[in-house]
């Protein structure tokens, strides 16, 4: 399973908890990017310092795929960087 993911409602679910909006802001513009990237977009909210994201693909029936999974990992390699 990947680092802090959670499978639950046929998604995959984290929260990431930064210093303040503008660190949360940033990290979602990057996401952004990523998402385009992946041609796959992540369903999110954000307020303040914390960003919610769930990921899971529509063309399959709004299952876990291995699409999410990349994603996933790739949203975390951000955080690696």
């Amino acid at each position: 399973m990947l680092d802090g993911w959670k499978h639950e409602d046929d998604k995959l679910k984290k929260t990431f908890t930064f210093h303040d909006f503008v660190e949360a802001f940033s990290f979602m513009s990057l996401v952004a990017e990523l998402a385009e990237k992946h041609n796959h977009h992540p369903w999110w909210s954000n307020v303040y310092n914390t960003v919610h994201i769930e990921l899971c693909t529509h063309d399959a029936g709004d299952v876990v795929t291995e699409k999410d999974r990349k994603l996933a990992e790739d949203i975390d390699r951000i955080l690696d960087a």
